[in-house]
């Protein structure tokens, strides 16, 4: 599996900087936003005020995954095994 970083320019503390990502977290972030109803700006302005110490794109990373995690234990989405054994059983 291949998969490309995507660098992405965004305002932080009225500096422009990038953030490079692969394309999959930004498409996570982005439906985090969207569930969430807030602009992408304002989810990473409140990621970037909430991390300790590692860099921004880890600390996005973490958040998408940390997302994720907390929806599948909540059984909002199902594992890929999970979803193989469902798929299965039709």
């Amino acid at each position: 599996m291949h998969t490309a970083n995507i660098k992405r320019s965004i305002v932080r503390n009225g500096q422009k900087t990038s953030v490079s990502l692969e394309d999959e977290f930004w498409e996570g972030l982005r439906e985090i936003a969207n569930a969430q109803k807030a602009k992408l700006s304002t989810l990473v302005r409140q990621i970037d005020q909430g991390r300790q110490g590692n860099n921004l794109s880890s600390a996005i990373r973490v958040f998408v995954f940390n997302q994720l995690r907390a929806q599948a234990s909540a059984g909002a989405y199902a594992l890929p095994q999970q979803a193989a054994e469902s798929a299965e059983l039709r």
